[in-house]
């Protein structure tokens, strides 16, 4: 009998990486994220069906994410596998070995610049609610994020930066749709930051000039784990906030993966941090 494959999420990343193609796709995203369909096959002409099929393979393994924009299908790195793999096995190895995984970690990373914007997809063994949860409830855990508010379209919101509560008027809830969708204007720089995070004074001023951006949460049921996409828009070319949350927002993530799946099924919520 056939051995069946394995589902584990790095065995699915290894896999769709060991394809050239599906490395040429990935490297033609890196050189402009946020591609259609029509303009990948353009890039590397390459036949439709057999470009869907590869950016099927590279979905399933969470190395790349789409995003609808009117009737169009857009195709984004998503670096949260290599973060996964980086995690595992840089402690394990010497550095020169895996030199080229942490280059692709970089790539992965890399700001585009023609369309500004940040997306991250992470798979998490839990519920929409608890997911949810997490997100609109700061009593669940500060440790990742506390957001403070009634979650109705148009209210404000309190963004608690470990300890630092940063409101203004303009932080807005923008869409609310339980279990599914949340977004929202984000935050406020404010020269307190400067306090609380390792932000120089020129870094914050030059954030504040910039026009406010929108984060976005999509919660996606898929079997018993969910998908959740973090979307942060509204930058301009050069933007200083994007380039600070490319680091944030994975970590971020990353903290509540851990949370969520701690009790290894995901059904126990968490209890807050202290």
């Amino acid at each position: 009998m056939a051995a069946s494959r394995s589902d584990d999420p790095l065995d699915l990343a290894f896999r769709a990486l060991a394809d050239p193609s599906r490395r040429a796709l990935l490297d033609s995203l890196n050189d402009r994220d946020g591609q259609t369909l029509g303009e990948l096959c353009a890039q590397l002409e390459m036949a439709r069906q057999s470009v869907s099929k590869h950016l099927a393979v590279l979905e399933e393994a969470n190395l790349l994410t789409t995003v609808r924009r009117g009737r169009e299908k857009l195709h984004y790195l998503n670096a949260e596998p290599i973060n996964a793999i980086s995690e595992r096995w840089i402690d394990h190895y010497d550095r020169r070995r895996v030199r080229a995984l942490a280059d692709l970690k970089r790539a992965l990373e890399e700001t585009p610049m023609e369309r500004p914007e940040f997306v991250y997809t992470t798979y998490i063994k839990t519920t929409p609610e608890l997911v949810w949860k997490a997100i609109t409830d700061p009593a669940f855990c500060r440790e990742y994020l506390a957001l403070e508010s009634d979650w109705e379209v148009g209210s404000t919101y309190v963004w608690d930066q470990d300890g630092l509560k940063i409101a203004h008027p303009d932080q807005v809830v923008l869409e609310s749709d339980p279990y599914r969708r949340l977004a929202f204007t984000f935050h406020t720089f404010v020269p307190e930051l400067a306090e609380v995070t390792r932000l120089e004074e020129e870094t914050i001023v030059a954030a504040a000039g910039e026009p406010r951006s929108k984060v976005t949460f999509e919660i996606e049921p898929r079997g018993d784990q969910v998908k959740l996409t973090v979307i942060h828009d509204g930058f301009e070319p050069g933007s200083t906030v994007l380039g600070l949350i490319g680091d944030g927002w994975p970590i971020k993530l990353s903290i509540l993966k851990t949370l969520l799946e701690r009790e290894g099924t995901g059904d126990a919520v968490p209890t807050a941090a202290t």
